[in-house]
Parts: structure tokens; sequence; C-alpha cells
């Protein structure tokens, strides 16, 4: 008996254990620039951006990359005293006198607003939500929703269409014209002013949810406008499956009477959907859904492709995720327990990989990916909220972003033994014996960067891969080699809160050790290595749901 069992051990260890692909990359074999889609970020909770937790992760997030990182906040118009709650804010920009008049107060706003330019980050504006006093359903106007509880709780008074439209146009005018006196032309110039968010479905209560989001955009674009001419503004954040919204917003902007104006068409600077994945609690595991998230791109794509007027518009995913609550944890929601692991950054290395990839196949111009992750104040340590970190300390998956952030140039094309592309996993997710292990690549005169993954949609760590990496036409004879990982000894401060015995509180020296260990962390020393003929090959051992980033700059 006891030998069966060691036999059982052995063969499983050798089905699980250890696999081989070999990845090429030519430096000579160009895709165009490598958009960084990946340096756009957004939360529900606006007032959490000038608390301590939040300040020192918008700081982190504006250090990892060499552009401005854009920021994208709910609830920036909400009718309240700012006090932070989950998927809660307010700002309190607008209330009315006892004569109907408005009073415009910018104080809140401006505190979120000067904390992203202060750190040369670049607001994605969002014009709502509704203020209580030109709500048509004003009551009850503020929601308590908490996690495990339904969701349709935070459908108050702020998610209805304005009763007053003149006096809404105003307003967006108003806080556009003070953005310009405060942050200058040049700055309010290089942001974007969007409208809502997800109208389709929860956040606009209304039944005829198209026109009447329509007849919105048609006076919030014509407030920005007036302000500010040189404006851009867009829409309409709908959700990934809301294909036919995306369609008739697009055909008003093109061809319909504008409300506001009565003139035909509305200025359309970019568009914007959401694209979420949907993962499942099975058999004791999390099992993710990436199909899921790669079919909303795709339908939207297919969609905005067919415009031809629409060739080169800037295209924004506003929510970019592997499901669609942040704010709901692992112990309400079992599915989501991938958040604190290694499984979100092999995940988001591989999604964001592939939307490129779809974006390539529609010639199409997506320049941001929106991750909806921040961080909550005030909760308790490695909840298994959706966030980038917990209580001030960085979560494996913040790395992959400053992986990417160190990576410049011209996008290369990846060849090899690749089990999986955008395709295969739309049509069967990343559900087979074989991991997906893949790469990005992109070089530059001074370097090149190679991002590898090996992802599986089940939540299983264990395994490995033996990558044989090939470079070709490498522009240098000497260079250094860096090698940075997120696995469960490297760039992973959950694996060492747990083997600190997951305290809830932890101590000053606890703390400094749990904020080194949630930063970037490079595998062994930087070696110097010699480059013949151009070329270069290394073997890799790449642990399942771990990501390396291979970076050999040019002496």
């Amino acid at each position: 008996m006891k030998f069966r069992s060691l036999l059982t051990i052995c063969c499983l260890y050798t089905i699980v254990a250890v696999g081989q692909t070999a990845i090429q990359v030519d430096l000579k074999n160009e895709k165009g620039p490598l958009k960084p889609i990946w340096a756009w970020f957004g939360y529900d909770e606006p007032n959490y951006t000038y608390m301590k937790d939040g300040k020192k992760l918008l700081s982190e997030l504006a250090a990892l990359s060499p552009v401005p990182v854009y920021v994208r906040a709910h609830n920036l118009m909400n009718t309240g005293d700012g006090a932070a709650a989950l998927k809660w804010g307010s700002t309190n920009m607008y209330t009315e006198d006892a004569n109907g008049n408005p009073v415009y107060n910018w104080r809140i706003v401006d505190s979120i607003f000067d904390t992203y330019i202060s750190r040369k980050m670049k607001p994605l504006a969002q014009i709502g939500f509704m203020p209580e006093a030109l709500s048509t359903h004003p009551t009850p106007y503020r929601h308590y929703w908490q996690p495990g509880h339904d969701y349709k709780e935070i459908c108050t008074g702020w998610a209805y269409p304005p009763k007053d439209y003149n006096k809404w146009e105003e307003l967006i005018y108003q806080w556009v014209k003070h953005c310009v006196a405060r942050y200058g032309k040049a700055e309010v110039e290089s942001w974007y002013w969007e409208l809502w968010n997800e109208a389709d479905g929860y956040y606009l209560m209304v039944d005829d949810k198209i026109p009447t989001y329509c007849k919105m955009y048609d006076y919030a674009s014509a407030g920005v406008r007036r302000a500010l001419p040189t404006a851009r503004i867009g829409g309409p954040h709908a959700t990934g499956g809301a294909g036919e919204f995306m369609r008739r917003f697009i055909i008003h902007c093109l061809k319909e009477k504008n409300a506001a104006t009565g003139q035909i068409g509305a200025p359309l600077d970019f568009l914007a959907f959401h694209a979420k994945g949907a993962p499942v609690f099975t058999e004791n595991k999390v099992r993710m859904g990436m199909n899921n998230q790669l079919k909303d791109v795709n339908r939207h794509l297919k969609i905005i492709s067919s415009f031809p007027e629409l060739k080169n518009i800037p295209i924004i995913i506003g929510e970019s995720d592997p499901e669609g609550c942040a704010a709901c944890g692992m112990k309400t929601d079992p599915q989501n327990a991938y958040r604190n692991g290694t499984m979100y950054a092999s995940y988001t290395a591989a999604s964001i990989a592939r939307i490129m990839e779809l974006n390539d196949s529609y010639g199409t111009n997506i320049i941001g990916a929106v991750n909806w992750s921040f961080e909550f104040e005030n909760q308790p340590w490695f909840y298994g909220f959706r966030e980038l970190a917990t209580n001030g300390v960085d979560k494996p998956v913040l790395n992959v972003f400053r992986m990417m952030g160190m990576m410049s140039g011209n996008r290369l094309v990846i060849g090899g033994d690749l089990a999986y592309d955008a395709q295969a996993i739309m049509a069967n997710g990343v559900r087979g014996e074989k991991t997906d292990v893949n790469a990005l690549a992109a070089a530059s005169s001074k370097a090149v960067s190679v991002l590898l993954w090996n992802y599986h949609d089940d939540d299983i760590t264990t395994g490995e891969v033996i990558v044989t990496l090939s470079l070709a036409n490498i522009p240098a004879t000497k260079a250094v080699l860096h090698h940075y990982r997120i696995d469960q000894e490297h760039s992973n401060a959950y694996e060492v809160w747990k083997k600190m015995g997951s305290p809830a509180a932890p101590t000053p020296a606890q703390y400094t050790t749990l904020e080194k260990a949630g930063q970037l962390a490079e595998l062994g020393m930087p070696q110097r290595i010699k480059i013949g003929a151009g070329a270069y090959k290394m073997k890799i051992t790449l642990p399942r749901q771990a990501v390396s980033l291979i970076k050999i700059t040019y002496e």
C-alpha cells in the first residue's frame, strides 16, 4: 500500500511539475510601438485619493511608468460630506439655495485632482454621478451597501438623470471652466472627460436607457466644449455585454439630432467600454474566466471597427478586470480568492497581451486598459478586495505593472511552442493540460525586455515549466541582464504575511518586512553577458502562476 501511494505521488508529480517550452524573439520582427495601455487605473471611492494609503499608492503608480498615468474615479459629483465608504464617495460640488439657485463648491474635488496633478498623473475625469438637487429621484440619495448584500442596493438617487438639463450643462461648464483656471488650459487639454458609467446596467435608473444617456451626453459635451473647445470628451463606458448600446451611441454621435444644440451629431474624441472576466469557485478552488473578458473586448472592437468614420479613434477599456466587484471580498465571494496571490499577477500579464493581440487583429487604437483596482482604507489585511495594496503594503499584482513600466520601444513578434492565443482562450479558456506560457516583448535602441508568464485558469501554484528563451538580432556584443520575478518567494508580501501567522495588526518591524516584500524583486544578481552574432539563449524555470521580466540593457 505504501508503495502504491508513493508511485501515485511520483506519477502525479511527473504530470504537473515539469514542462518544456521554447520561445523565440527576433528584434527585427517588430509589430509597432508598445503602447503603455497598462498605465491606467481606477476605483469607486474617490475620497480614498487623499487619504494616507491612497496618496502612498498613487505615488507608487506614478513612479512605475515613464509616461503619465491616467486615473479614473466614480462618484466625483455626488452630494455628501466627503466621507469614504465601499462603492461610495462624494464631493458636494453642487447644491442649491432655498430659491433653487446653484451653489458650487470645488474644495473636495480639487483635493482629489490636486493629488493627481502633483504626481504628474492625469484624470480620466468622470462626469458623474447626479447631485441630489438635480436628481429626478433624490430620495433615498445615498446607499449603504455592504459586501454580501444585493448589488442593486447601490441604485439610489445618484443613479438618476437630471431633472433640469440646462442646470446639468451649466454645472459641467462651471466645473471644466474651474479646472482650466486652476490647472491651466494645456493641462486640462491632456485629460479625457467622460460621461457616466455603465448606463446600460445599474448606474442609470431609467427604462429608456439609450435615449436618456444620449441626451445626457449631448448636454454634458456641450458644457465641456463651451468651457474648453479643445477638451476631449467621450463615452459611453458600457458594460462588456452591451454591444447594442455601443452601436446606438456611435450612431447618435455621428448621425442623430443633438438635444442640446439642435444640430446633427455630438463631439466624440474617444470610445470606452468595459471588459470583465468570470471566475467561479469549483472543486474547492478558484477557476478564472479570462475567455469572458476577451469576448467583451472582441465584441466591442468588432462594433467600433465597423464604422469607417471612426478609423483610429482612441479606445479606452474603462474597466479591464478578472471580474466585476472590487469591493466584494473573498469571504462573501469565494471566487475572488485569487486576488491576494500570484494568480492575479499572471492573469494580468496574460490578459493585457491578449488585448493587444485583439487590437492588432481589428486594426483599432486601444490607448488604455483601466485596471479597476486601488486600495481600501482601514480594512482587514489581505481581506480579498480587488486592490493593488493592502494597508500600504503592495500585493503581487502591482509588480506586474512595475515590470511593464520598465518596457519600452517597439513590440516584437513572439514565436515558439505556444499553446494559447486570444482566439484559443476565447473559445475554451486556459483549461487544458498545458498552462499558458507566453511572452510580451519590446526593444528600444538601448534594451530589449521580455515579459514571461506561466498562467492557468485553475488556481494551482504547483508545477513549473522550463522556458528556453532565444533572442536574435540583438544590436550589441555586451550587455547586462536583469531578471525580475513574481512567484511564491519573490515580490509577494502575501506569502510573507502568511508565514508571519497572518497577523491582524502587524508590528512596526513586521510592517517594514511586509513593505519590502511587496516591492519588485530581482532573481539573483545582475549578470554581464556576451552576445554572439546578435544571439542570446537562456533557460528559465518558471513556476505556475509566476511572472518574469528579462531585461537586457546594452553596454
